[in-house]
Formats: C-alpha cells, sequence, structure tokens
C-alpha cells in the first residue's frame, strides 16, 4: 500500500515534532494523573471526571498516532529550482480580487500545516490548487463555493 506524502516547509515540520514531544511527554502524564485522581473518587460507571479524562486520552493518542504519520511520511518542501515569481508550495502569493482591487495574500503550504486564521492556506484548497504554476502578472479564475473569482497575482515570495 503506498502511504500518503505529507508535503510541508521545514518550519512546518518542525512544529509539528515540537506538538508531538509536547504531548508525550507532558499532555500524556497529566491524563495519567486526571485519570488517576478519577479513580480515587469511586464508582467509574457514574464518574464524569473519568470518562472525560479517558476521552481525553483517547484524542491525544490519536493526535499522537497521525502526528508521527504525518512526520514519517513528510516530504519537505523544496523550491528552489522555481523561479521567483512562480507560485509554489512554500510561498506567500498576494493577489487583487478584479474588479474591485481589494488586496489578499496567502501562503501556501501542506495540509498538515494549514490554518487560514493564520493566512496558511493548504495546497489542496481551490484557491491554491487555481493559483499553482501561474506567474505575477497573470489573471486566474477561482471557483469557489461562493461563485468564480478572477484575481490578479501581484507578488509572490519564499515564506
Amino acid at each position: 500500500m503506498i502511504e500518503k506524502v505529507y508535503p510541508m516547509t521545514l518550519e512546518g515540520k518542525q512544529k509539528l515534532e515540537e506538538e508531538l514531544e509536547d504531548l508525550k511527554i507532558n499532555k500524556r502524564k497529566e491524563i495519567v494523573e486526571r485519570i488517576k485522581i478519577a479513580r480515587s473518587y469511586g464508582d467509574l460507571s457514574e464518574n464524569s471526571e473519568y470518562e472525560s479524562a479517558k476521552d481525553e486520552q483517547a484524542f491525544v493518542e490519536g493526535r499522537i498516532s497521525s502526528l508521527e504519520k504525518m512526520i514519517r511520511f513528510a516530504e519537505i518542501i523544496d523550491d528552489k529550482n522555481v523561479e521567483a515569481d512562480i507560485v509554489s508550495l512554500g510561498r506567500t502569493v498576494t493577489f487583487v480580487e478584479l474588479p474591485d482591487e481589494e488586496e489578499e495574500s496567502y501562503s501556501i503550504v501542506g495540509s498538515a500545516e494549514a490554518n487560514p486564521l493564520q493566512g496558511k492556506i493548504s495546497n489542496d484548497s481551490p484557491i491554491a490548487k487555481a493559483l499553482l504554476g501561474k506567474r505575477v502578472g497573470d489573471e486566474v479564475s477561482i471557483a469557489t463555493p461562493g461563485g468564480d473569482m478572477k484575481v490578479k497575482i501581484v507578488n509572490v515570495t519564499v515564506l
């Protein structure tokens, strides 16, 4: 079976490694302590603290498993051979919406490190898919759930 590859920046991989270390070293210990305290309350069948701690433990173990897989199959983005004005993974693209000229900037990263609230969008997102491979000056039509959006790329910078 072919494993999924997780494209990401070196910084993104380092953040995932830090999160993994924190979960393994700190969070696991906290949860074990919570379970131990909750057990001391007696009857586990009606113990909401115990159930809550066990649910959190399951969530944390699932996250640890996901992080380990993403790190193991990480593909660090190397865009050194890509021309400076081309939109690619690991770059920030600035564009203006046409015709109103409203400017927006997004960093295009792998899905593992995407965070739209920080302006980091996944390479799998509709906006990134439409922009990848395009150059400064290109006009691009982006299909969005709210309808097509036409943009003009005005700048591309390396993260």
